[in-house]
């Protein structure tokens, strides 16, 4: 007992230690974020000990403050400012910057998985479910430890683009954020020992009071990555609107200012949702390339159940993500309405017809995996006669979503049809329709999700009838109100038709959480017709799964360049301008490219972190051969 008791107290001094030592950094650099600083006034003494302090006024928050660093910097095209390869330079920063941020949002967000997962394997009262999870958490943070490793060297590689080839800008940033640039580092350190002391101390704390301990490290390594996540979009944020600084680009002493620009609070949130959508197709890709490659029953059943896991984790963040992305174009329209009629109406409108496209395939992927995962289940076969008609929604839906309001044409077509608007197509690219399209698609796959829920399951509540019909009118209703809005928005000013997509998004919401609540409530002791059958799924699901992971890789490409390329000839919006001899938009068809590029290198790179994965595998635990299709439930405790 006293073994015990010193192991517990040993192990609270230990997490205490770890915590105390990560929040040392930001203690010590207190005087730093709170103040105006006393640098200035050292470097403002001159000879007969007068001071003479100059003042500038924050192009953001209108507030005065002591100048505290240089201007930004007047660069030229040349060695100096501009060294260069034989090779365009914007575009080796770009493909260096994109593959760190593809691997830097997966190790962000597979240890938030990891956490929720271990957790629900803690609280569980079934030790073989709890072992389970348990197994499952650990196949996450085996492929996150060695992708993380990746990520610092792709860091590195980031670092070293920006010094040689933009180091004028780089020293400007830097120095603009030299207050912080110690936490982030230290940050960074923390963050990597935390994780490999998670993930080797795996066997070490499985049991009992330190299996809670190992469990709050996961807490403790989630606010290391979120803390470093939003101090890089603190810079992003700060490139796109400057704030903290005059109209010079002088640092004005308050680092806070510098960091909390008018962006960074929406870009946190969808960062933070697309991080974990990618993470969680990431993964579920993962599953799937372990499914089709597995030898035995076993196997496919315990990767069938991670995809799954993996799949709805993930589309449970991608479904708020287009309401983050629109909250986002609001705080850039009202930052500043030219930089919102460059992204969403002007030069760059086209990527977003593109990126409507892929968001519509995210989609679809994911309705199609849960139409085909129906079949593990006995009795879901009678849903199977009205898969047809949420085709044909999803459908209808997306084709509005992707239509655009303005067409790319020759003069001479142009004159043919009287404007760039068609005279029946465009009609449903107004942003009324839109909306509705998108929230159309998005009710149907909560649609999707709750027959699922429900497809081996038969309720027993006494009110069963009244509230299958009660969900059926809810959710016609639903679909009603978002198609009408859509159309209304033709009769009134384009102004007025921005307003309605809160009542669609509303709507769309209600369906979201209500429905859900409504159905696990009905499915509570529900009887179940048969077993879920791991395993039993057709391959075209997992190639639904590898669609999906896919189309958010080329989607996350996408809009890191919309969001760089709203800046246009700037590398800090109307503070430093790029003099470079790239400082131009691309055409479409070459960012489509370089996309396209990008993706295929992360895959191949991503690819090989699965095979170094698959070679140290840790075998499933021997409670999952419950799980052979035909033979046990054992993972269906719930979906």
């Amino acid at each position: 007992m006293g073994s015990v008791t010193r192991t517990k107290l040993m192990s609270i001094m230990a997490l205490c230690a770890m915590i105390g030592l990560l929040l040392m950094p930001i203690l010590v650099a207190i005087p730093a974020l709170a103040g105006d600083g006393g640098a200035p006034a050292a470097d403002a003494k001159k000879e007969g000990g007068e001071a003479k302090i100059e003042k500038g006024k924050d192009v953001y928050y209108k507030t005065e403050g002591i100048v505290s660093g240089p201007p930004a910097p007047k660069t030229t095209d040349g060695e100096k400012d501009y060294p260069r390869y034989n090779f365009e330079s914007r575009v080796l920063l770009w493909f260096a910057n994109q593959q760190h941020l593809y691997y830097g949002s997966f190790v962000l967000a597979v240890p938030i998985f990891c956490m929720v997962i271990e957790f629900m394997g803690v609280v569980t009262k079934d030790k073989a479910m709890a072992k389970r999870y348990d197994q499952l958490a650990y196949d996450f943070i085996k492929i996150s430890l060695t992708a993380y490793s990746l990520t610092a060297i792709l860091g590195g590689i980031l670092i070293f683009t920006f010094l040689t080839l933009y180091p004028a800008f780089f020293q400007y940033l830097s120095g603009i954020f030299r207050p912080v640039m110690h936490i982030y580092a230290l940050m960074f350190v923390a963050e990597s020992g935390t994780l490999y002391i998670y993930y080797y101390g795996w066997d070490k704390m499985k049991e009992g009071f330190l299996k809670w301990i190992h469990l709050s490290m996961s807490v403790v390594l989630n606010v290391i990555g979120t803390i470093l996540m939003f101090l890089a979009n603190s810079w992003i944020g700060f490139m796109m609107s400057p704030a903290g600084v005059d109209e010079q680009g002088r640092y004005l002493g308050n680092i806070w200012h510098v960091i909390h620009t008018a962006l960074w609070n929406p870009l946190n949130l969808h960062r933070i949702l697309g991080n974990m959508a990618f993470g969680g197709g990431v993964v579920a890709a993962y599953a799937a390339y372990r499914f089709l490659s597995a030898k035995t029953d076993e196997e496919r059943a315990h990767y069938d159940w991670m995809g799954y896991i993996a799949m709805a984790l993930g589309v449970a963040f991608l479904i708020p993500l287009p309401f983050a992305g629109y909250w986002l174009m609001r705080e850039v329209y009202a930052y500043r309405q030219q930089m919102g009629i460059t992204l969403m109406g002007g030069l760059l409108a086209w990527l977003f017809i593109i990126q409507a496209t892929m968001i519509g395939i995210l989609f679809l992927s994911t309705n199609y995996y849960l139409w085909q995962a129906l079949g593990r289940m006995r009795g879901a076969e009678k849903y199977q006669r009205y898969i047809k008609y949420l085709v044909f929604l999803l459908t209808c839906g997306y084709l509005v979503f992707i239509t655009p309001h303005t067409i790319v044409m020759t003069p001479a077509e142009l004159k043919a049809m009287g404007g760039q608007q068609h005279p029946v197509l465009g009609n449903y690219g107004v942003m009324s329709a839109k909306n509705g399209g998108i929230n159309v698609i998005i009710t149907t796959t909560v649609l999707s999700f709750v027959w699922y829920m429900r497809g081996n399951k038969v309720s027993t509540v006494s009110w069963a009838k009244f509230g299958n019909i009660f969900m059926g009118c809810f959710f016609f209703f639903a679909y009603l109100n978002i198609i009408m809005l859509a159309i209304y928005g033709y009769y009134i000013p384009a102004n007025v038709r921005v307003g309605l997509s809160v009542p669609q998004v509303a709507t769309t919401l209600s369906c979201l959480f209500f429905m859900f609540a409504l159905n696990s409530v009905m499915m509570k002791g529900a009887k179940q017709m048969g077993p879920i059958e791991w395993g039993k799924i057709s391959a075209r699901s997992q190639y639904a799964l590898i669609m999906l992971a896919t189309a958010f890789t080329w989607m996350m490409g996408l809009m890191g360049y919309i969001r760089s390329s709203v800046r246009l000839f700037w590398h800090v919006n109307e503070i430093m301008r790029d003099n470079s001899p790239w400082a131009y938009t691309h055409t479409v068809g070459f960012a489509a490219n370089m996309i396209s590029a990008n993706v295929l290198f992360f895959w191949i790179s991503i690819m090989f972190v699965f095979w170094l994965g698959a070679l140290a595998a840790k075998k499933a635990p021997v409670e999952a051969k419950a799980a052979v299709p035909g033979r046990a439930t054992a993972p269906a405790v719930g979906h």
